[in-house]
């Protein structure tokens, strides 16, 4: 990347490379997010990308949550903090004076979807953060000294943007059907709909959503769930999309389904299929894309602890603003962020997964590790913005992936900032850190 001395970033040069495995499963379409998200939910006038997937003797990549965004979101996160350090200015003052705005072009060429929030993200964390804004810009807090002199405190920030829904011109759509019984009044409602329930509580937000298109009582709604024999296609649960394609398919079964009422039908029953806006592929020559028709914003800060002689990170608090647009069910929301951060946590300092000649070497849970209860951060604080999406049921966006995209380049920047070396892959290994450190000291 490369910037003027007012920290206006004027350029980026990104290439990818991805170890597709043996088979092309979905290699591409996770690098196609990648692409998109390398340059960071940023402003950048001249862009050039190149990205590859390659074929390799080893296993086959898959679907892992944030699809392509975590990578993307590492190296641009990791540039700008390094374009900041290297100009002499505060990490969230580069970001303020480089972020997307409404109307803002993307790399590809096009401009966002409307309802870009990104600004408000970093400012609301930032501020928690104890980030303040003085006259000549922003300035970081002071991290106090640990007790110990081996342990070293660090602190560090990290934004990101994700589509919300299938990208680059996937075909993308969501049904349901919703039945009013009764006779003078609406005695009870069924919602059919075939969106699955994978632990996000997503069968719950169904059912908020369709009592409340209906202005009826939760109590009063009742969900057939995935049954092909009264339910239609909704799509995965993936893409940050379900709430926001199951929540406008059924305010538009209930529209439908009132209309219906009203016309003294008994029951009322109405099927409806929502449409987003379309997306476009790149364009094989130009690059050029309409790559998604929604986008969810969320800033982190990360502070670490770093164990100097035995290269241990402990991750001791986080603070994540995110815009949801409209939280249907805060608690779920919370849980989502808590959960990403968590998951997010053992892909920055644990998980490590090895392949060599196509054999896999840490292929138990003793030696690739995920974190327990003892290995999640000290705190988390979950910061919930509501800025409604324009085209979102009832102004909400998805926000399943969101949280996990800034959290490893937030914690680079800790880690980084605690000890003063750049750690460019990951995981954060205690032999991964002290080999660092012991470097930068030669």
């Amino acid at each position: 990347w490369g910037a003027m001395k007012n920290g206006k970033i004027t350029a980026a040069d990104v290439e990818i490379i991805a170890d597709g495995g043996a088979y092309m499963y979905t290699s591409t379409k996770v690098l196609g997010n990648a692409t998109l998200m390398c340059t960071g939910p940023y402003e950048i006038p001249n862009v050039n990308v190149d990205s590859y997937a390659v074929y390799t003797n080893n296993i086959p990549g898959g679907a892992f949550r944030g699809f392509g965004g975590p990578q993307g979101a590492f190296a641009a996160e990791s540039q700008i903090n390094k374009l900041a350090e290297a100009l002499g200015m505060d990490p969230v003052e580069i970001r303020e004076r480089n972020l997307l705005h409404e109307g803002a072009l993307l790399s590809v060429g096009t401009p966002l979807p409307k309802g870009v929030t990104i600004d408000k993200v970093v400012d609301v964390c930032a501020k928690k953060a104890g980030w303040v804004r003085t006259e000549s810009g922003w300035k970081r807090p002071e991290i106090e000294a640990a007790e110990k002199p081996f342990i070293k405190r660090g602190l560090g920030f990290s934004c990101a943007f994700k589509n919300v829904g299938f990208s680059f011109g996937a075909p993308e759509n969501c049904w349901a059907t919703i039945e009013l019984k009764g006779k003078e009044e609406i005695e009870s409602a069924i919602l059919y709909h075939a969106g699955a329930e994978v632990g996000q509580g997503s069968h719950t937000a169904f059912i908020q959503m369709a009592a409340e298109a209906l202005g009826l009582p939760f109590e009063k709604v009742t969900l057939v769930a995935a049954d092909t024999a009264f339910t239609k296609n909704s799509g995965s649960v993936s893409a940050s999309r379900m709430t926001f394609m199951a929540g406008n398919s059924i305010r538009g079964a209930a529209e439908l389904a009132l209309e219906k009422w009203k016309s003294e039908e008994r029951p009322a029953i109405a099927t409806y299929q929502y449409r987003p806006p379309k997306t476009t592929p790149y364009d094989p020559e130009t690059g050029k894309s309409e790559p998604n028709f929604s986008y969810g914003y969320v800033a982190e800060a990360v502070e670490v602890a770093v164990d100097i002689e035995t290269g241990q990170v402990e991750i001791t608090n986080v603070i994540c603003a995110d815009d949801v647009g409209k939280a249907v069910n805060p608690q779920q929301v919370t849980g989502q962020i808590e959960g990403a951060i968590v998951q997010a946590s053992g892909y920055a300092v644990l998980e490590n997964f090895v392949q060599h000649e196509g054999q896999t070497l840490t292929k138990t849970l003793s030696t690739y590790l995920i974190p327990t209860v003892l290995d999640i951060p000290g705190h988390v604080e979950s910061i919930v913005l509501e800025y409604p999406d324009p085209i979102g049921p009832f102004g909400a966006r998805g926000m399943g992936e969101m949280p996990y995209l800034p959290f490893a380049p937030a914690v680079i920047a800790a880690v980084h900032d605690a000890t003063g070396h750049w750690f460019d892959q990951f995981p954060l290994t205690p032999e991964h850190v002290l080999f660092g450190i012991e470097s930068r000291d030669e």
